[in-house]
């Protein structure tokens, strides 16, 4: 066998560096796009102690708008998911009859600002946070049939985490938290919000 000569294992150094720097280069590619993509599913990895996962309501964003409301200094838009919508399209709540396992709804907060274009507007600002009903009989038979959940939101990191009683307004973070807020409305199935007309 003939030793490389000096001209050829210069080469084949230098194709196996280049081999090299393109692994590290692809490593390097994959590992910013992997972080992203970990960073954009982050909030759908929480859950709250006894009550629902964030993952469950995924897509709410896109949902149909039930009403909007003020509360806490919060602008609110309560939005629904369709089997939820088709409930209330079917007079559920005020014909006497519950909501379906699946209804899922979401209420959304944001912090009120001026329109900066009109200021008589007060418009919905940064995200405040947002919470979750889930209706699922018999995984939350102890407090009417719904789960709750509610999960702060950090402007500055872009991310939510679990509510708690130190939050301004207080959440707790558990199916009886949220069905000790929501017993004075039993006869509406625990749902505060009727479908605004349109």
């Amino acid at each position: 066998m003939n030793a490389p000569s000096g001209n050829s294992a210069a080469t084949a150094r230098r194709a196996k560096f280049k081999r090299i720097l393109a692994l590290v280069v692809l490593g390097a590619v994959l590992a910013v796009l992997g972080g992203v993509a970990i960073s954009a599913q982050d909030k759908y990895m929480l859950k709250v102690p006894n009550g629902i996962a964030f993952s469950e309501c995924r897509g709410y964003e896109d949902w149909t708008v039930v009403s909007i409301s003020e509360d806490h200094g919060l602008i609110a838009a309560i939005v629904a998911n369709p089997e939820t919508i088709e409930a209330y399209r079917a007079g559920v709540p005020g014909n006497g009859k519950a909501f379906p396992d699946g209804s899922k709804m979401a209420k959304i907060h944001w912090n009120p600002i001026k329109m900066e274009k009109f200021p008589a507007a007060t418009v919905p600002g940064i995200q405040h946070d947002v919470d979750f009903m889930v209706k699922d009989s018999k995984r939350f038979a102890d407090s009417g049939g719904w789960g709750w959940a509610a999960f702060e939101y950090d402007a500055a990191t872009d991310t939510f985490r679990p509510g708690t009683m130190a939050d301004k307004p207080p959440q707790g973070n558990n199916a009886k938290c949220g069905f000790a807020c929501h017993t004075i409305v039993k006869g509406q199935d625990y749902v505060f919000t009727g479908y605004s007309k349109r």
